[in-house]
């Protein structure tokens, strides 16, 4: 008993160690074609948000239209900022940008077509959501979405300002 509650208490430790970490080097493309290396992502000293998405998942494209709809406002209350980073692979990647377009939505978008950056945050499905600190260091993450969800996203922002 006493090794399975040492097993328990590290397994707990060890996965909020990983939370602080911070977010792996992966180069990434915009829809432009200009390469970013995300360990150089950053907003100002501010934290910010990556979201991981691809054009046929419903629930994703559910979750960036709720956050799309309240953007300004968190942008102008917390300063926040959003990367959506798509998983959609290379012979996809043509119908990322029409559908950014379609939906308005006004984020930094990289794409991830290998999902290598997805995967090297610990991401095993999409939606999927990492908070990321003023020091780069990843404080929040979360898998799927259900309506409303954003109001939790944004409540994590608020908590990392005060």
């Amino acid at each position: 008993m006493k090794r399975l509650l040492l097993l328990c208490i590290t397994l707990f430790l060890f996965s909020q160690s990983r939370l602080l970490a911070q977010l792996p080097t992966v180069t990434l493309k915009t829809m432009n074609g200009v390469e970013v290396r995300t360990d150089t992502l950053s907003n100002d000293g501010k934290p910010f948000i990556v979201d991981f998405f691809a054009t046929w998942c419903k629930p994703c494209n559910r979750e960036l239209d709720a956050i799309s709809e309240l953007y300004e406002e968190w942008q102008e209350e917390t300063g926040v900022k959003i990367f959506a980073v798509s998983i959609d692979q290379a012979q996809n990647i043509n119908k990322v940008k029409p559908l950014v377009v379609a939906h308005g939505w006004d984020y930094e978008v990289l794409l991830d077509p290998n999902s290598e950056f997805l995967r090297a945050t610990g991401g095993q499905m999409i939606p999927y959501t990492l908070i990321v600190d003023a020091k780069g260091k990843v404080v929040y993450k979360h898998s799927g979405y259900t309506d409303g969800a954003e109001t939790e996203l944004i409540e994590k922002v608020r908590e990392l300002l005060k």
